[in-house]
């Protein structure tokens, strides 16, 4: 119990003769035992340990939920994973074996190209004809007729112009006796085939 005592004392008189005012005071009454203060503070600890174990339960719970959801997750991520390697293995096979089918084809049109690369050579130069052509590989051997050997000089510039042979000489040019109406020159060039 507390008490607070507001009234004035009437003990003494100060030095000028006056009467001294009284201060306010706090009696403070018996605050109990001291088992009932362990027993508050025990209470008191016990509630706050509750209500901590309660928050990290819950934290526990939410975090165990989250989880699950997660591996769910993950287990379905890992379908379509599955799924998606698999397709990405067949377009990889498709593609090559596509890359396969275009690497012959261009190998199988090879001759054809050079075929008509040469015609298109000699047909664009005048006064020269072609008798044989021999495809040794690594180069192509013609042998040929012309009017003039400046209608040779004009073939060997043409066909270096094309850009697929790296480079085009001249074996040997004669003129033709046989021919007697008019003046011939027959010649062979070794033509060396390009990289590309």
């Amino acid at each position: 119990m507390i008490r607070i005592n507001l009234l004035e004392t009437a003990k003494g008189k100060n030095k000028r003769g006056g009467v001294a005012a009284a201060m306010p005071t706090i009696e403070m009454g018996d605050m109990g035992s001291p088992k009932l203060k362990v027993l508050i503070v025990l209470v008191l600890t016990a509630a706050i340990n509750y209500g901590y174990w309660y928050r990290l339960d819950k934290q526990g719970r939410t975090i165990a939920a989250q989880m699950q959801a997660a591996e769910q997750k993950n287990r379905e991520l890992s379908d379509v994973k599955a799924k998606y390697l698999e397709r990405q293995r067949q377009a990889d096979n498709y593609k090559r074996r596509v890359d396969v089918i275009d690497s012959l084809r261009a190998s199988q049109a090879g001759p054809v190209n050079l075929l008509a690369m040469l015609g298109q050579t000699v047909n664009e130069t005048e006064a020269v004809w072609l008798n044989k052509m021999d495809d040794t590989g690594p180069a192509v051997n013609l042998e040929g007729t012309a009017l003039s050997t400046d209608a040779v000089a004009n073939l060997i510039a043409n066909l270096q112009k094309t850009g697929f042979f790296s480079s085009v000489e001249i074996k040997e040019t004669y003129q033709d006796d046989q021919i007697k109406d008019m003046q011939a020159f027959q010649f062979t060039l070794t033509c060396a085939k390009g990289k590309s």
